[in-house]
């Protein structure tokens, strides 16, 4: 067997948080809050109470919505929510530069816990088609930190998750991963150097003198 093949490593990403700058949930729902004026502490009470209903895909972001306007007197149409929604999105710029700069022989997956429409809108991204393997919790059924999660990247990834490293923003999420057989990398935005330095040294980059 060609030794460059048995020894192929690989890299898989977390989204919110690694993708994007700071936290979806927080921005997505200040943003509702200023837009409908009404208090931002009143909209987290009712989206942090249901968003796991969106994340395992067991309610449709216009169902989601129809029962946070109802429960937050927030008047704002589905559509005017869908836009907004999807307008909170931040992207992290140097990660999908780290992103495009991935050898090809690299196989690169996304684990991420997110929610309908916003996944769907992540596929039709042209810089999506660099990835491998998308699992999305609300499609799938199971969100991280579950086995069930990690599992189901290991599939879609289409090799072994000892050869494949999974960066996320939350400790507990890496635990997972590790426990999972994957090689966890815990990653900061203001560390964003260290971290190429480190997944660089992971997927043997250094040593080729790329």
């Amino acid at each position: 067997m060609d030794s460059s093949v048995a020894v192929a490593r690989h890299v898989a990403f977390d989204w919110g948080g690694v993708l994007t700058v700071g936290t979806f949930d927080g921005r997505s729902t200040q943003n509702v809050a200023e837009r409908s004026g009404v208090p931002v502490e009143r909209v987290r009470e009712s989206y942090f109470r249901h968003v796991r209903q969106l994340e395992v895909g067991a309610w449709t972001l216009d169902h989601f919505w129809a029962v946070m306007g109802q429960e937050t007197g927030a008047a704002l149409s589905y559509a005017d929510f869908e836009a907004l929604y999807l307008g909170s999105i931040v992207d992290h710029a140097p990660m999908y530069a780290t992103l495009a700069a991935l050898p090809a022989g690299v196989r690169v997956g996304l684990l991420s816990n997110n929610y309908p429409v916003v996944s769907a809108h992540l596929r039709r991204d042209p810089r999506f088609a660099r990835f491998d393997a998308l699992v999305f919790s609300n499609e799938l059924g199971h969100k991280k930190p579950a086995p069930e999660a990690f599992a189901a990247l290991e599939a879609a990834m289409d090799c072994p998750a000892a050869q494949i490293a999974f960066v996320d923003d939350v400790q507990e999420n890496i635990d997972a991963a590790n426990a999972a057989g994957f090689h966890g990398i815990l990653y900061h935005h203001e560390a964003h150097a260290a971290f190429e330095r480190e997944l660089a040294v992971w997927l043997g980059l250094d040593a080729r003198g790329s």
